[in-house]
């Protein structure tokens, strides 16, 4: 759930905004490293209210090539509203970043039908309460795909899940034993930092789980003198694994202030082609007043050539290939006035000059002072990746 759950207090909540989406000024386009290029910005004003909700905590966004549309999913733990995702369209070219229209709130319900509670709630109402990360598009049907962090201090699993359209649940995936959380923390995922990349194979035949930090049993999270491991998980539809790679992570960019919190993980993967995948690491650094600085990398991964490492049962003191990656680009050099912490990342249509066009969003986590930003980008990789 961003850095909320995780070494800071949120942010006071600002007076709601009822004024419409509110687009900055379109940045000179950048060119980047990698032929990555800069487009241009949106920004939705922090707490603006949209069909009785609060939008903000967009975790996750994907772009349906069928219709044109795209989706929003917030990690909002039915805190400031229902779990939801919204359906919204996105207006540019290779030159200029012109629009962004909400269009729908979709609630996302449990299994059983019901809404998802908030922890508060949870005593009273039962049920699971969803830390949602990441959403996708079903490349073979009509519905959506989440990933949750669930939240360990409730002693609640990460759940991945297929929905309608309309939110409601149609499945749960199977998920291997290595994600169900340990009481005495000896193995197991560590609560607020678990599945925060999903993205579908080219085929649509198999998805990509991506954990945010290493689990207990592989090792110590990132700090600044050291980075870490995340594993990587290829699915099928139905939950078998078909391959696991250990991702190597780097140190945290950035010391944090004294007595304050830093970390640094996977917010996002997304399919390039059946050999590589895109990763986005966020760092999140406190400084002396408590507020984060986001230190972003964009990075190429290659799946060929690591260990599967599936039938490790720990990846501390093992002995296995990472996969290797390319670094296309620091957002540290990044000409916009700031970038927030970066939790999503899409697809889009192809652009009038031929190259793929890329979209992250911000997680403002509800938090006074944050943005809710969405970049543009223009991605052209050299063949030979």
């Amino acid at each position: 759930m961003g850095r909320s759950g995780r070494g800071r207090a949120a942010g006071a909540m600002a007076a709601l905004l009822a004024a419409s989406l509110a687009a900055c000024a379109t940045p000179p386009a950048t060119v980047a490293q990698a032929g990555v290029r800069l487009i241009g910005e949106q920004r939705i004003p922090h707490g603006q209210v949209f069909q009785d909700t609060v939008v903000g905590g967009l975790s996750g966004i994907d772009y349906d090539a069928r219709s044109g549309g795209w989706i929003m999913v917030s990690d909002d733990r039915s805190e400031h509203g229902p779990a939801r995702f919204y359906a919204a369209r996105l207006d540019y070219d290779d030159s200029r970043f012109r629009a962004l229209t909400l269009e729908s709130v979709h609630v996302l319900r449990q299994p059983s039908g019901d809404r998802y509670p908030s922890p508060a709630q949870l005593p009273s109402q039962g049920g699971e309460v969803a830390d949602i990360e990441a959403i996708r598009f079903d490349p073979l049907g009509d519905g959506v795909w989440y990933a949750s962090e669930g939240h360990g201090t409730l002693g609640l699993p990460p759940f991945v899940r297929q929905a309608g359209a309309d939110g409601a649940c149609r499945a749960t995936l199977a998920l291997p034993a290595m994600f169900r959380l340990a009481p005495d923390h000896s193995s197991g995922p560590r609560n607020n930092l678990v599945f925060e990349g999903l993205t579908f194979a080219p085929d649509g035949r198999s998805l990509w789980l991506a954990m945010e930090a290493p689990l207990y049993q592989d090792g110590p999270v990132a700090t600044p003198s050291h980075g870490a491991v995340s594993r990587v998980t290829q699915l099928d539809r139905s939950g078998k694994v078909l391959a696991q790679y250990a991702y190597p992570l780097d140190p945290v960019q950035g010391v944090p202030a004294p007595g304050r919190f830093a970390d640094n993980g996977v917010s996002e993967i997304l399919t390039v082609d059946a050999r590589h995948l895109l990763v986005l690491e966020r760092s999140g650094v406190q400084d002396a007043d408590g507020q984060f600085n986001f230190h972003i990398r964009l990075y190429l991964a290659q799946l060929d050539g690591g260990t599967d490492v599936s039938g490790y049962p720990a990846l501390a003191a093992a002995a296995y290939t990472p996969l290797r990656k390319r670094l296309l680009l620091n957002f540290d050099t990044l000409a916009v006035e700031r970038v927030d912490n970066l939790e999503g990342m899409s697809w889009g249509p192809l652009l009038p000059n031929g190259h793929r066009s890329l979209v992250m969003v911000s997680d403002d986590d509800f938090g006074q002072g944050r943005l809710t930003q969405l970049l543009l980008f223009d991605v052209s990789l050299p063949p030979d990746r």
